[in-house]
């Protein structure tokens, strides 16, 4: 990977590592400290180039094309502070081999950076990995989400991934296997219920991206078991059988169940009774995943035990109030 230079034109050879990618994420990814807009401005006017002609940001680009990179003042000082965050991250390994990562990601950090976040989960990795020639992120998890997280650390294995994400989220039978534990408000009385109900994406008049369940939105099937059940909360294990955005968040709150903390479509005045008997985050853990692994169709099967936090939570309920569905938690 080529070092952008302040004061002189950096020339980069894409090499099969970095095939395939879009100029404009090329860009964000090396040039750390560069506003976007800048960036999107320096392609859009020519300066930046690729085999001596003009590019689009949405350029893919191919092993052996010549990128010319005009030199770049980057912020320091924000850099480095953005930097030593980074450095901090506690991301545990639960697997990892010649193409794969997989990573438990704590609630609170995005995926990536953007939409004002300084750094997210790509980041922190990538500066904590200097070495490491290839790493994306094969999927994303919602900032307050945690649990497994995995990223490709070679672009066949990368490619692999995403196919078997798409196949997951239209429906198909040869996707990954994805598990969530979830708490919510009610008393969910089905031991095990399929959803079917379409969601829609669309913006707020604030400008805030929302999913809402419309005939007009795309098809979204999940599958809920009930695990355990009290006098006021249910825990449940979601089974994605399509990959929709906030697809078990709102159909828990569209079924008038919703997931305990969350606060975009959640039971405000209750997240705040909650926070206040210790639950801060959204009680939503990705569990559980069992793929074909890209390198070589082996079955693989990783999973990423509930967080200390919201065991604790449950250990609290149980203490408080009687379960009547359920083993012992």
């Amino acid at each position: 990977m080529a070092e952008v230079s302040k004061n002189s034109v950096t020339h980069q050879l894409i090499t099969e590592n970095e095939q395939g990618q879009r100029l404009d994420n090329l860009l964000l990814r090396q040039c750390k400290g560069v506003p976007k807009s800048h960036l999107y401005s320096i392609v859009r006017s020519g300066q930046v180039r690729v085999n001596g002609r003009r590019a689009e940001v949405s350029y893919r680009l191919q092993s052996g094309d010549m990128l010319r990179i005009p030199p770049l003042r980057v912020a320091r000082v924000e850099q480095e502070v953005v930097a030593g965050a980074e450095l901090k991250v506690h991301l545990p390994v639960v697997y990892e081999d010649e193409g794969l990562l997989v990573v438990d990601k704590p609630a609170g950090i995005a995926v990536h950076g953007g939409s004002g976040e300084n750094f997210g989960v790509i980041e922190a990795l990538r500066r904590q990995r200097p070495q490491a020639r290839f790493l994306e992120l094969a999927h994303r998890l919602d900032r307050e989400t945690s649990g497994i997280l995995l990223l490709g650390k070679k672009r066949s294995a990368l490619l692999a991934l995403h196919e078997m994400f798409r196949e997951g989220a239209a429906g198909g039978g040869r996707g990954a296997d994805k598990r969530y534990l979830v708490l919510v408000s009610g008393r969910w009385m089905d031991p095990l219920r399929h959803v079917r109900l379409p969601l829609l994406k669309y913006l707020q008049a604030s400008g805030e991206r929302r999913v809402r369940v419309s005939e007009e939105g795309k098809a979204a099937h999940t599958i809920f078991r009930l695990l355990a059940r009290w006098e006021r909360f249910s825990l449940l294990e979601a089974e994605l059988r399509t990959g929709r955005t906030h697809q078990i968040r709102v159909h828990l709150a569209h079924l008038g169940y919703p997931i305990a903390g969350d606060e975009k479509y959640g039971d405000f005045m209750l997240n705040k009774a909650l926070a206040r008997e210790g639950l801060k985050r959204m009680f939503l853990h990705a569990h559980r995943m069992r793929l074909a692994n890209p390198l070589d169709g082996s079955e693989l099967v990783v999973e990423a035990a509930l967080p200390v936090a919201l065991n604790g939570f449950v250990q609290g309920i149980s203490a408080q109030e009687r379960q009547d569905y359920g083993a012992t938690i």
